[in-house]
């Protein structure tokens, strides 16, 4: 059946002019026809190997893709990412007719697209065959195993296998890191974080002569979060030629230069436009150093006068305290400048917890979203609360400037909180907050 049959069916109604066959799904399919700008033949069959049929994968419910459609049309749009997460996590796939959509929404966002892999099911990556734009689709996940999956697939297979048994995880990527692709080892590497032990030095250290410097950069990224490495000695031994503290002062003298050994060991040696070479040296050796040759106690070094070196030292504080993730600088760092990206080092509870303090201390601004931007979903009542507070104050004084935090908040609340947020005011922002964690609620249903 062509478009206008399909057009005329909808409309003349399928009780007057029946329509065997899936009548959204094949409209689907003609829709992505016209949008790759072409008609194309009819897709092979199953024994082909490019069978849209027969999917394995249960779609997910009338009421679920019913809400997903709303949110595809606008209603609470930027809640499109956690309903593809939820429903990628159950294992089902979205219906047919929605797919054109979401290809076209990954094109443009990336972040959505490792969901879209398994959303999409074999119509999808069809579909994504037909398309040039939306090829991208043929790297995500699908499920598949280490031997026969994309380069997207046998990284979440060895994520997976590093959760469950990191050494053999570690074994399967040496036995074919030398037949890997530069992309791939640079990625695969990153996998390595999870469960990372002694265990795994040896083969990073290999790693830091790899030709690839995307590889070396990450091998040495891990190396000096492992305690005792090879690297982090090394690494110690540059810091501490850098600095001497003496009484209240902390005298700095940068390196004079960026050796092959420091290259190894992952230092860049061109800096960003703005920063001199010297200053950009010593931030990179500082923040690989282990923290543990400053002393025990962050919180003093941050009362100390450091000359002419000050901001280079404390930014590579806080790199040192990101990249070895290490919670108790987390903590001093965000006491002395709360960046968000440091409570991604501290437990969901505790960024909580240190959120909410900020958000009882500090006015409305891009500082204190972004820092709320930083602290893990699902915020518990206390920093539930915090918020809506600051809400309330606001909307007495500048309403105007309530749009983000009113939609932060209700993206970020528990759904459970819902009830909570419609009996603490009336004001008709924290009602807007309490009308989008009833639906997120009512979302999370419909996909369980």
């Amino acid at each position: 059946m062509n478009w206008d049959d399909l057009a005329s069916t909808a409309l003349v109604g399928t009780g007057r002019r029946p329509y065997h066959g899936d009548l959204l799904a094949d409209a689907a399919v003609e829709v992505a026809r016209r949008r790759a700008g072409r008609r194309l033949a009819t897709p092979p069959p199953p024994e082909e190997g490019g069978s849209v049929t027969g999917e394995e994968q249960e779609a997910v419910g009338r009421r679920a893709a019913e809400r997903l459609t709303r949110v595809l049309g606008g209603e609470y749009e930027r809640l499109l990412p956690e309903w593809l997460a939820a429903a990628a996590a159950t294992g089902r796939r979205v219906p047919p007719y929605v797919l054109p959509e979401l290809l076209d929404r990954g094109r443009r966002d990336h972040s959505i697209r490792a969901h879209l892999g398994v959303l999409a099911g074999r119509r999808g990556r069809w579909l994504a065959g037909l398309n040039p734009s939306w090829a991208y689709l043929l790297e995500e996940p699908t499920g598949e195993t280490w031997e026969l999956g994309s380069p997207a697939d046998r990284r979440a297979y060895l994520r997976r296998l590093r959760a469950g048994d990191p050494g053999a995880a570690r074994l399967l990527l040496e036995s074919t890191w030398e037949s890997e692709t530069p992309d791939d080892r640079a990625e695969f590497v990153t996998v390595l974080a999870d469960g990372l032990s002694a265990a795994d030095e040896p083969f990073l250290e290999n790693a830091l002569d790899d030709r690839r410097r995307e590889v070396r950069q990450q091998a040495a990224n891990l190396l000096a979060r492992l305690p005792g490495s090879a690297l982090s000695r090394r690494m110690a031994e540059r810091a501490r030629a850098c600095f001497t503290v003496a009484a209240d002062v902390i005298q700095v003298e940068p390196p004079k230069e960026c050796d092959r050994a420091m290259e190894r060991d992952g230092v860049k040696a061109k800096p960003p436009r703005g920063i001199g070479e010297r200053a950009w040296w010593l931030q990179q050796v500082i923040a690989r150093a282990p923290l543990e040759i400053w002393g025990a106690d962050p919180a003093p070094l941050l009362a100390l006068r450091i000359p002419d070196w000050d901001a280079e030292v404390k930014t590579a504080w806080v790199r040192a305290a990101l990249l070895q993730r290490d919670p108790e600088w987390a903590r001093a760092m965000f006491a002395w400048d709360p960046i968000a990206d440091l409570l991604t080092v501290l437990p969901p509870g505790e960024q909580q917890v240190l959120a909410a303090a900020f958000v009882r201390e500090h006015d409305l601004d891009s500082q204190l979203i972004m820092v709320l931007g930083g602290v893990s979903p699902q915020w518990r009542e206390e920093l539930a609360t915090a918020v809506l507070a600051k809400i309330v104050k606001v909307a007495g004084s500048q309403p105007w400037n309530l749009g983000e935090l009113v939609k932060l908040a209700g993206e970020r609340v528990a759904p459970a909180l819902g009830e909570l947020a419609a009996r603490y005011s009336t004001e008709p922002a924290v009602q807007q907050v309490a009308a989008l964690l009833r639906f997120r609620a009512d979302m999370m249903e419909e996909l369980s």
